[in-house]
């Protein structure tokens, strides 16, 4: 049986089976890449995105393996510090939140806020 409807991406007349939604496979393609622009990103996607963004600039800015930067430097650039992939404690005690393998550590250091960015060593896995 032949039912008559319109294509949802482009409004063509379709004709053929009765659950026929789309009139090719690029419109179908085009449908579903506009309607993901539109929803809401998933939470695994805004945190992975944040990631990718918060590695990026511990990565530019810590170019030698160990750097000391004011705090709004980085936030500017919409880096989250609450958004980390492991920590690593050292010996006196100081908690070094990591993304991948770019540490980061909060410091108050008279009325700044400062991070010292660190990047992984072998030594730091025992």
């Amino acid at each position: 049986m032949k039912v008559s409807n319109d294509c949802l991406s482009c409004g063509k007349l379709l004709v053929g089976r009765s659950d026929k939604k789309f009139c090719d496979p690029y419109c179908k393609s085009s449908y579903h890449y506009k309607k993901s622009i539109q929803d809401e990103p998933r939470f695994y996607n805004k945190v992975d995105n944040q990631l990718r963004l918060n590695r990026k600039i511990l990565k530019y800015y810590n170019k030698a393996g160990k750097a000391t930067l004011r705090a709004e430097t980085i936030l500017e650039l919409g880096f989250n510090p609450k958004y980390f992939t492991h920590y690593w404690k050292n010996k006196k005690g100081d908690v070094y939140l990591f993304v991948y393998e770019f540490g980061f550590l909060k410091r108050k250091e008279g009325n700044n806020n400062k991070y010292i960015l660190i990047k992984w060593q072998e030594y730091m896995e025992n």
